[in-house]
């Protein structure tokens, strides 16, 4: 036969795809990829580890509270929960 460009065989190939499937790449949502500086790099990836070893740590503080089954009351010492185990009288 007739030698096809490549743009025609591309359209007969995804034609084809088509026809025997209905599956769909999703369509982009980000931007797509840059290039960046090694500094921007190393700044990014120590950020993400800071986050990273913060959730580590409160996720850490979490389960010890459940498994040592610690309650985390608040605490008003001037309040009125200080004043509720005192009676004041004056029977004078």
């Amino acid at each position: 036969g007739s030698p096809i460009t490549a743009e025609e065989r591309r359209l007969r190939d995804k034609k084809h795809l088509n026809d025997i499937t209905a599956a769909r790449l999703p369509p982009l949502h980000h931007s797509p990829a840059k290039l960046l500086s090694i500094e921007e790099s190393i700044a990014i990836q120590m950020q993400q580890k800071e986050a990273y070893e913060e959730m580590q740590a409160k996720l850490a503080a979490q389960k010890l509270a459940e498994r040592l089954n610690v309650k985390m009351l608040r605490f008003e010492p001037e309040g009125e929960a200080s004043m509720q185990y005192r009676e004041v009288r004056d029977e004078d």
